[in-house]
């Protein structure tokens, strides 16, 4: 799916969707993006903490009238409803990186169509936030992440994928893995740099306390 930006930017932006946002995700997100954009229903987020959004993307059937009339000039009514909200949003969006908050803890549906999106949309970074976690797929090939020793690190497969990872308390070399079969959902790290090398859409899932690392290294080759 190819469209024409709606909002282009050299540096990451946040995507705010509809689930609900923790104002602890806000505030760990806030110092690493330019710039915001509603997506649907999320731009309710943004107008209950007056933040004024680049652009409100979607099909607009969640959006309250109250925050239709505020950002009246910013919205980008997208009718078709062959892709979701986000895939919409993504699709129209170029930044090298996007901060998504408001996609996960809601409907289990929501959210698992977003994962969905991100596995067919390798070549994009994104990095869903809440108030736990920072989820994203590990880049294609190797990428090293600092992290604090017994910090949790999940690994778990979109669709198949060959990994392998070292710098944790079960370490493991070239495992097939895929939704249904294998999966490294609970792991340790040890201290220290953890290498993961993928070959397929692996998601990472680190604590929030670690968003920083996720973003300055999980998501760059090396």
């Amino acid at each position: 799916m190819k469209n024409e930006p709606i909002v282009v930017s050299k540096t990451a932006i946040c995507f705010v969707g509809g689930a609900a946002v923790a104002d602890t995700a806000f505030s760990a997100v806030a110092p690493l993006v330019a710039a915001y954009v509603g997506v649907d229903g999320g731009a309710d987020h943004l107008l209950d903490r007056d933040i004024m959004p680049k652009a409100v993307i979607g099909d607009m059937d969640s959006l309250s009238e109250a925050a239709r009339d505020r950002f009246s000039d910013l919205l980008c009514h997208v009718a078709e409803q062959e892709s979701t909200d986000f895939e919409k949003a993504l699709t129209r969006v170029a930044a090298p990186h996007i901060i998504a908050l408001g996609f996960t803890g809601g409907r289990m549906d929501h959210a698992l169509s977003v994962l969905n999106v991100m596995a067919r949309h390798l070549h994009r970074t994104v990095l869903l936030v809440d108030a736990d976690d920072v989820s994203y797929l590990a880049p294609q090939g190797d990428s090293v992440i600092t992290m604090s020793a017994g910090a949790r690190v999940s690994l778990m497969p979109l669709g198949d994928v060959h990994a392998s990872v070292s710098g944790v308390r079960w370490p493991f070399t070239d495992w097939a893995l895929n939704p249904t079969g294998r999966n490294s959902a609970s792991n340790m790290a040890m201290g220290g740099p953890v290498r993961i090398s993928a070959q397929g859409p692996l998601l990472v899932t680190l604590p929030l306390a670690h968003l920083v690392e996720a973003v300055t290294n999980g998501v760059r080759v090396q």
